[in-house]
């Protein structure tokens, strides 16, 4: 957790001079950030950063000459700096988060840009106290533009690509409990790649899962077609009225409150409009409360780094109707937030590394 009383230093990193302009002036407003230097491509990035030595960059990630892809690869092994994107609606910047980023925000359209700085402070915020994982085999960019001896570990993350990112493990196969149990899985800061880590380990016949990433509007139907990609279940973007079923995971839409719905022994979901839940929208507690309330065979519930709470009260919730539940441990997190406080209120039964929760939940799926 970033001490109250020191400011967080950034450097904003963009092409643009007017969006640096509004991302310093917007960023600067806040008692709490203090911008300390713009940087108008990769390379002048990388001499500002060891000259400034900020605890936060923001990142465009289309820039001419060397892409702010291409710099997260070779920068972030030998500096574990958190960084934050500042991107258009585009699929890359899920490859920018499996190279180290910390989280992303969306481009302003015309007349968001208050919204937008909201947004964009939090997140800087969030990322002062994160750990970087940074993916590892990159050479590391000198400040002179030239690559140098890359240091620091993290864990290998996979490329985007039509293939899953790991072998398909053994099938659960016909078993009736595998039939009568439901997965409800919440994340938000560093979340798109710990949630991968987990799917990508499950089989293709797991128990029906649903997925809250908090993410701006337009990105969860690419995440869910990247899921869809990379791991062995079918995993895209929830609609109200889908039906649960094994081996299909949904992803609740940006903006929208994802619920389940019960009807007899059939469950479907509700993606709504409405009020912020936890200050979320989608929220991971109006997920897991009516998982608590409407769910009435075996479930299983999983929180993963997040600033804040969303999603701890929701999987106490569930733990006192039953289900099992997992928590990310501190080592692992991007942002030991809502892990943390579920933690510490008695919401998680055990916890584990984003690399280990898919063994920890199919060991008790097979005691089910």
């Amino acid at each position: 957790m970033w001490p109250s009383n020191k400011k967080i230093r950034v450097l904003v990193v963009d092409d643009s001079v007017l969006a640096r302009t509004m991302i310093s002036n917007g960023l600067n407003a806040s008692p709490r950030v203090e911008v300390v230097g713009t940087a108008f491509n990769a390379k002048d990035a990388r001499v500002k950063v060891d000259q400034l030595k900020p605890d936060v960059m923001t990142l465009d990630v289309e820039m001419p000459g060397m892409s702010g892809i291409d710099l997260l690869k070779q920068l972030l092994p030998a500096v574990p700096l958190p960084v934050i994107l500042v991107s258009s609606l585009d699929l890359r910047v899920f490859d920018a988060l499996s190279a180290g980023a910390v989280d992303f925000v969306r481009k302003p359209e015309p007349g968001q840009n208050e919204a937008f700085i909201h947004s964009l402070t939090s997140k800087v915020i969030a990322a002062a106290g994160a750990q970087v994982r940074p993916r590892p085999g990159a050479p590391a960019l000198t400040a002179a533009g030239r690559p140098g001896a890359a240091l620091g570990g993290g864990v290998r993350l996979p490329q985007t690509g039509n293939k899953p990112a790991l072998p398909a493990p053994p099938l659960l196969g016909s078993r009736p409990s595998m039939d009568a149990a439901i997965i409800a899985l919440g994340a938000s800061t560093g979340g798109t790649e710990a949630t991968l880590e987990v799917m990508k380990r499950l089989p293709a016949d797991i128990p029906p899962m649903l997925i809250v990433q908090h993410m701006p509007v337009g990105f969860t139907q690419m995440y869910a077609d990247r899921l869809n990609r990379l791991c062995h279940m079918e995993v895209r973007e929830a609609k109200t009225g889908d039906e649960l079923r094994r081996g299909l995971a949904l992803l609740a839409p940006a903006d929208f409150q994802m619920r389940v719905v019960r009807s007899g022994t059939k469950y479907t979901v509700s993606c709504m409009p409405g009020e912020k839940v936890s200050g979320h929208r989608p929220s991971v507690d109006a997920l897991f409360f009516s998982m608590a309330e409407q769910v009435k065979c075996k479930m299983a519930g999983i929180i993963m780094t997040g600033m804040g709470r969303d999603g701890a009260d929701g999987l106490l919730k569930m733990r006192q109707a039953g289900a099992y539940t997992i928590g990310q441990d501190k080592e692992s997190s991007v942002v030991y937030g809502m892990p943390m406080v579920a933690y510490n209120i008695g919401a998680v039964q055990i916890q584990g590394s984003c690399e280990d929760i898919a063994g920890i939940l199919l060991r008790q799926l097979q005691r089910w």
